[in-house]
């Protein structure tokens, strides 16, 4: 109901022209729309997480808008570079893509290519050099797939329980339970890898099917050096998907995903995105550190000048979007109206 209402005021502010003035106004000029993607699907990922996966159909139409919309859409480096000069074009966006999965390049650089707008890629490192699923991400996914059976904790774990999966409650109980199984053994990823084969065998999951999909798997290292020779913008976003709160140990994943990264394209990476949006104060002296000249956040919102180039917030775009809500974030519209209360990463101490 509330979102059909939203639906309904947005459609009226744009007939009466609210819309087309918030978009040409001084306000949207001065500030960067910065487009948050993570994977686009290759089989039913967005089924199973709408917010980080979105069919190519949805992504082909968030292009065609921005394109009709007239928006100008600026490599990421010089969009924050231009917005701290307050030297904006109109209506400007820039699109970045989280993590780095192999989907990017069978999905969604064919259409980045097709509509020939720039894009930055923040990639994690690691499961590109080693060419297997995601565990934590793996594990989810399975336990939704196999969410019509009932797992044997002990098949799998120490644990003596059985989860009916068909919650998604029950599923995040399971998935608990194995990466804290994984964890207190600190298995290899070798091993993590092992457990979510055997995982997918309990659950009668097509293991091998998913391998040849590479579904939940990362860019191979000659795909994200033909990127990057593409023009892609390949960017920071730590070597393990993780920010620890130890210094020493946090610049280690700065400098283990620059040097691979580097490896891989010859470029010198500065921009850098906090890996699933969380982020402390203690972060920011530590990323200015290692030369880091720009850090995005998940925070919802425009950059504006007065925003902290270490805590530049982003729309995180999903295909529960309509066309019309994503049309009044393009305008600026959106900013005006409320949202829901949504838990956000603060910044902390």
């Amino acid at each position: 109901m509330l979102k059909r209402l939203k639906q309904t005021t947005l459609q009226s502010l744009k007939t009466v022209g609210v819309s087309a003035m918030v978009h040409n106004s001084r306000w949207r000029g001065e500030r960067l729309l910065i487009l948050a993607y993570h994977g686009i699907s290759l089989l039913d990922e967005h089924e199973w997480n709408h917010t980080q996966y979105m069919p190519a159909d949805v992504f082909r139409l968030r292009l065609q808008q921005l394109k009709d919309s007239r928006c100008a859409v600026l490599p990421l480096a010089e969009a924050i570079e231009r917005l701290y000069k307050n030297d904006l074009p109109d209506r400007a966006v820039a699109i970045t893509f989280d993590d780095g999965t192999a989907d990017f390049y069978s999905r969604a650089f064919p259409l980045i290519t097709e509509f020939s707008v720039p894009v930055t890629l923040y990639l994690t490192t690691f499961y590109t050099q080693y060419q297997r699923p995601v565990f934590d991400l793996m594990t989810s996914y399975l336990l939704w797939k196999g969410r019509g059976e009932n797992l044997q904790l002990k098949s799998l774990t120490t644990e003596d329980s059985k989860i009916d999966l068909s919650s998604f409650a029950a599923q995040e109980t399971a998935r608990v339970a194995l990466l804290r199984f994984a964890h207190q053994n600190n298995f290899s990823a070798e091993e993590k890898d092992d457990l979510a084969h055997k995982l997918a065998r309990k659950l009668k999951v097509d293991y091998d099917l998913l391998l040849e999909k590479r579904i939940m798997q990362n860019l191979a290292p000659h795909e994200v050096t033909e990127l990057a020779a593409s023009g892609v913008d390949i960017q920071l976003h730590t070597h393990r998907h993780r920010t620890p709160n130890d210094r020493k140990l946090f610049l280690r994943e700065i400098e283990d995903n620059r040097q691979s990264i580097h490896a891989l394209t010859g470029q010198h990476a500065t921009h850098f995105c906090y890996p699933s949006g969380a982020y402390r104060r203690a972060f920011l002296p530590w990323l200015k550190e290692c030369g880091v000249v720009s850090a995005t956040t998940c925070e919802p919102g425009f950059a504006s000048v007065s925003a902290d180039r270490l805590l530049l917030p982003r729309v995180l775009d999903n295909p529960a979007l309509s066309p019309i809500e994503f049309e009044s974030c393009l305008t600026g519209v959106s900013a005006a109206l409320p949202r829901r209360r949504v838990p956000a990463h603060k910044v902390i101490g």
